[in-house]
């Protein structure tokens, strides 16, 4: 089942557009788990099973398992994943950037060591650095495109001597000559609502990744008035991914942790469901 697909049944089977981030912390887990790093597989675990009927996708965060020297325990959670919701994509969030040879490997550890069914990319190297993760079929690749931290302006909002600037350049790539296998998406921060509404101009079928709602500051509403999309039976033709991490999993540190994650994810889903209608209807 391709990326695509899975996005679509997921969306649909869940009625959610909202991803939970996989970012363990085990300075942050509950009770006898805390500053415990061999416990990264069964926090994450337990996330995964109080919310897998809830999201879109899940989407681990790479970093948080190497400094840990936890990259066994994510290729379990990402097997957990598919083992309990098969229909629910798992994006490995590692930015990737690099000359072609070296991204032929980082492919390879995304998709067959790991198992991903989509990746972040930078795509400051072109498109011979993006190519290799398209050689494996109905994978996702999703680039950076306008990020959510402060200072993204410092490239990303740069304006080319054609007068646009450098994120919307990345988009009409990604829409156009780029996306040869239509496997393409790209990432957008809730952070910057108007630049999310300018990309999905520039791409209207692709699918967002939006992080930065929740404890980044990024308002649910404004992210899908701005970026989703629906046809006059309220079907989704541009779908967005909106990506939540803190907030659901550290909604409390105590025993209660998993029902606390649950009700924080199921809040969040929820308002994002009522601007969907919002917008449907508007």
């Amino acid at each position: 089942m391709s990326f695509t697909t899975q996005l679509a049944r997921a969306e649909t089977r869940n009625d959610s557009v909202l991803c939970v981030g996989l970012d363990p912390d085990p300075a942050k887990f509950p009770g006898s788990w805390k500053d415990d790093p061999s416990r990264i597989f069964d926090f994450c675990a337990t996330i995964v099973d109080v919310t897998k009927d809830l999201v879109i996708a899940f989407k681990p965060q790479i970093a948080y398992f190497a400094a840990q020297r936890a990259e066994e325990q994510l290729e379990r959670l990402i097997t957990h994943i598919h083992e309990v919701a098969p229909d629910v994509p798992v994006i490995l969030d590692a930015k990737r950037g690099d000359i072609g040879s070296t991204a032929e490997q980082y492919a390879s550890e995304v998709f067959e060591r790991y198992r991903a069914d989509a990746v972040t990319l930078s795509p400051f190297m072109g498109f011979d650095s993006i190519e290799p993760y398209l050689r494996y079929e109905g994978k996702g690749a999703i680039l950076l495109c306008r990020t959510s931290n402060p200072g993204s302006s410092d490239l990303q909002g740069q304006t080319l001597a054609d007068g646009s600037k450098v994120f919307e350049h990345i988009a009409r790539l990604a829409q156009g000559e780029w996306n040869r296998g239509g496997q393409l998406a790209l990432v957008v921060g809730a952070t910057f609502p108007a630049e999310i509404e300018r990309v999905r101009e520039l791409a209207p079928t692709l699918p967002l990744l939006i992080p930065g709602i929740g404890a980044q500051g990024g308002d649910a509403a404004a992210t899908v008035r701005a970026g989703w999309r629906a046809d006059s039976g309220g079907r989704t033709i541009a779908p967005i991914i909106v990506s939540s991490s803190r907030a659901v999993l550290y909604a409390s540190r105590g025993n209660d942790f998993a029902q606390a994650s649950r009700q924080a994810a199921l809040a969040t889903r929820a308002d994002l469901n009522k601007a969907r209608l919002a917008r449907a209807g508007g």
